[in-house]
């Protein structure tokens, strides 16, 4: 991280840090999105006056505003303004529905919710009136605006909760995850300091604004005074354009984006699919190290993949400068001040990214442990050089007659197999062995139907223990994903599978 940068990161606020960014460089752009341009001197000026307008609705210090917005320059500027008041802001993915937003409603307590309108063919406006949100207004293209000089002083510190994400769930509610400004600050200049950007770069957000994702990037930006660009609506090809247009550098989300990028360049395999581009980053889910190795043999640029997740947004982050062991295999390194602790195999995270919690305080006291690390629920070990490696995830081990399994050592050793698109590996219920293996894959266009004959012949000779190969496979046309960084959803599998019968037993004494 440049001398600049380091400076910046001792923000004590958002607003702060957006003041500090903007005395620093205002006429330099911070956010593109088709042909508009927002710097950040304007985004610290047009923010104050939608903060005004806020102020002028009765949003206040302290005032918790929902919003549920897509991914645009209107969305950001909101976002500060609300960070400019001090008020408590808890975003919301924009293709949540009824059930999972009428509870973010509920539970945060919401006295305002900001909406696009109708969206993408979904009148978000009835959906609030069903669901009897408070204060609901539109900010979609058009913001509330006001005189700066009725505001108040902006906050002061940035220790106190501001923020409510909501972890994307799985059979039961989302849980609400509080941050404070330092804790978002802390969880972007890991990203930054890991990455050796400089102003020189263009980024990219392909991903949803709401989602964790959002200030940790923008953070980023604020930091090393470069810009990126938004996309409202991210599919390949037709966002390429986007990315050629304006010159994109570093792009990315997570391994499934790394996925669709590789699909786009073995379309035109001798031109660089984004000329400009040199860097994929990202993170949200496992990477197997076949797509390491793919990304950079055809696609010639580098990629560094980091692990984060809603309540620390970043924990460790592949630097450019890695060996490429390292960044095939592990997840980086944590930056300065975050600690790593395995404890019987489960990663826990101590440090200021951390979040304070959850709003259900049980919640709270059950996810850290008695020396205050957070409990991820991921499995992992340390290198010697300080590399995390995940293994798993504690509900991703498969106990098959009292033997644990790694789903994850399958999924990477399947995921190099030419007939395989995607995979997930789940346990599921065998009142024989206590649970089997089961491989859910997705295929590539025209490949040879996969049968599990011919992968348990592949995984053998790729030397997998004759105990972890899979008992039963399914082939799908595709996964199923969450609409934020597309990982995909095992539980799901787990459901539509769980009362299915294996078809295949592995010879041996297994």
């Amino acid at each position: 991280m440049n001398d600049t940068a380091h400076a910046l990161s001792s923000s004590r606020t958002l607003w702060e840090l957006v003041a500090r960014r903007a005395d620093l460089t205002p006429d330099r752009p911070v956010l593109l999105q088709d042909d508009r341009t927002l710097t950040f001197g304007e985004l610290r000026a047009r923010a104050e006056r939608v903060a005004a307008g806020l102020h002028s609705m009765g949003v206040r210090p302290g005032t918790v505003v929902a919003w549920q917005l897509p991914t645009r320059i209107e969305t950001a500027l909101l976002s500060f303004a609300l960070a400019r008041l001090g008020a408590v802001q808890t975003p919301i993915i924009p293709f949540y529905r009824d059930r999972e937003v009428g509870f973010a409603l509920r539970e945060s307590k919401a006295e305002f919710f900001a909406i696009p309108g109708e969206w993408r063919g979904f009148d978000h406006t009835e959906m609030a009136r069903r669901l009897g949100a408070k204060g609901v207004f539109e900010a979609y293209d058009a913001l509330p605006e006001g005189d700066p000089a009725v505001l108040p002083a902006p906050p002061a510190e940035g220790t106190s909760v501001r923020w409510i994400y909501w972890t994307s769930g799985t059979t039961s509610d989302p849980k609400g995850v509080l941050h404070t400004d330092r804790s978002l600050i802390a969880g972007g200049s890991c990203l930054a300091h890991a990455l050796r950007l400089s102003a020189d770069d263009v980024g990219s957000m392909a991903f949803p604004y709401a989602h964790i994702a959002g200030p940790d990037y923008t953070v980023m930006l604020l930091l090393y005074g470069f810009p990126a660009v938004m996309f409202e609506q991210f599919a390949l090809p037709d966002a390429l354009e986007g990315y050629r247009k304006h010159g994109v550098t570093v792009a990315g989300g997570s391994t499934a984006f790394y996925s669709m990028f590789l699909t786009e360049q073995r379309k035109q395999p001798d031109s660089p699919v984004i000329p400009s581009l040199r860097l994929l980053a990202g993170g949200g889910a496992p990477k197997p190290p076949e797509i390491y190795h793919s990304v950079v043999r055809e696609m010639g640029v580098q990629l560094t993949h980091g692990y984060g997740m809603t309540e620390v947004p970043m924990i460790t982050m592949g630097s450019p400068d890695d060996t490429t062991e390292n960044l095939a295999t592990t997840e980086g390194r944590p930056p300065e001040g975050m600690e790593i602790r395995i404890v019987d195999g489960e990663v826990r995270l101590r440090g200021e990214a951390v979040c304070q919690g959850y709003l259900d305080a049980a919640q709270t006291a059950e996810a850290f442990d008695g020396d205050g690390f957070l409990r991820t629920g991921d499995l992992g070990q340390l290198t010697g050089s300080g590399h995390l490696v995940l293994t798993g995830r504690l509900k991703d081990v498969i106990i098959r007659k009292g033997e644990n399994i790694s789903a994850k050592e399958i999924e990477d050793l399947l995921a190099a197999h030419p007939a395989i698109g995607d995979v997930a590996v789940i346990g599921l219920p065998d009142a024989e062995r206590g649970e089997r293996v089961c491989a859910v894959v997705e295929q590539p266009p025209g490949a040879e139907k996969l049968t599990l004959d011919a992968m348990t012949s592949y995984l053998r000779a790729e030397g997998l223990s004759t105990h972890k190969l899979p008992e039963q496979l399914e082939v799908v046309d595709a996964l199923p994903r969450n609409e934020t960084l597309r990982k995909v959803l095992k539980y799901k599998l787990r459901e539509r599978y769980r009362d299915s019968i294996a078809v295949h037993r592995p010879s041996g004494r297994w």
